[in-house]
């Protein structure tokens, strides 16, 4: 009987562990953690307690964000595939709960970043303040929740910058700027083959009003395009050599030719490949740099 309790209990403590990595969406923060890593290091951080500061902010300040979204919108994630096995909507923790864990993610993340310096944690507070209290209550209402959207969502590779230098740079801008302009390809890719889906929730994502339509293909090819130029800005500032040139242009143009490929067929297996294509294209660009740079 106590060994069949003990493991009950240890199936509940794995659960909930899963339903608070969820909360935080782990696999997602972990991607934006990676982008801040990368610019911190081409910035030129080293390998230091800093280094420490940023990843745990990061992760926690992300966390923060998501489990307020997800607070925000759990009646709305009960109606889409996608969310509707998501531990608000199922029950399995309850508001309260989530509030609990996404205010002690949001109180320890902001406290790590300030440890770097002022600049970090300002900025990792307004990423969250954006992303929770601005972008998610305008998803129902307009598709312009995206360009809102993609301002939190490009602060992290600027706190990488801003964690070692302690100021608003150049270099910080341009790292924000590649990162702002890559997740309209990126997201409007998911937008589309999740279309029908965000659509049960009220969710219209996609830029145009037309939808699902050649005119949205094309500015989903064309913003893509605008990858090419904008992810060898390095090399124009003089930050790296012709390897991000030739590497990045080479990169830019991949990823181009899979946006030019869903422009012409304008199927939902596309779509998804091209968000899978973002996925890679996005962290090789941004460690490209760190390398050419050594």
């Amino acid at each position: 009987m106590l060994a069949e309790e003990s493991t009950i209990e240890k199936v509940a403590s794995v659960s909930r562990i899963k339903d608070i990595a969820t909360l935080m969406k782990l696999r997602l923060s972990a991607l934006v953690v990676l982008s801040a890593i990368a610019t911190y290091f081409f910035g030129g951080g080293k390998v230091s307690v800093d280094l420490v500061y940023l990843i745990g902010g990061g992760f926690l300040i992300t966390g923060a964000s998501n489990g307020f979204n997800q607070v925000i919108e759990r009646d709305l994630d009960k109606l889409m595939d996608r969310t509707s096995n998501r531990p608000l909507p199922q029950g399995r923790m309850s508001v309260t709960e989530a509030m609990i864990f996404a205010s002690i993610f949001a109180v320890s993340g902001a406290f790590l970043l300030f440890q770097l310096n002022w600049f970090a944690g300002v900025l990792g507070i307004l990423a969250m303040v954006l992303y929770a209290g601005l972008y998610t209550p305008l998803k129902p209402i307009t598709p312009w929740a995206v360009f809102v959207g993609a301002i939190p969502g490009a602060l992290p590779p600027m706190i990488g910058v801003v964690a070692v230098d302690g100021k608003y740079s150049l270099l910080a801008g341009i790292m924000f700027l590649i990162q702002f302009v890559w997740q309209f390809p990126h997201f409007w890719a998911i937008a589309w083959f999740k279309d029908d889906d965000y659509a049960k929730a009220g969710f219209s994502l996609l830029p145009l009003k037309s939808r699902k339509s050649k005119k949205t293909a094309t500015l989903i090819m064309l913003y893509t395009a605008l990858m090419v130029p904008v992810g060898i800005l390095p090399w124009f500032f003089d930050w790296t050599s012709d390897i991000t040139l030739f590497v990045g242009t080479g990169m830019g143009l991949w990823f181009f030719l899979i946006a030019y490929r869903f422009y012409l067929r304008m199927e939902d297996r596309l779509a998804k490949k091209l968000m899978f294509a973002s996925f890679i294209y996005l962290p090789v660009i941004q460690f490209l740099y760190v390398f050419d740079k050594l």
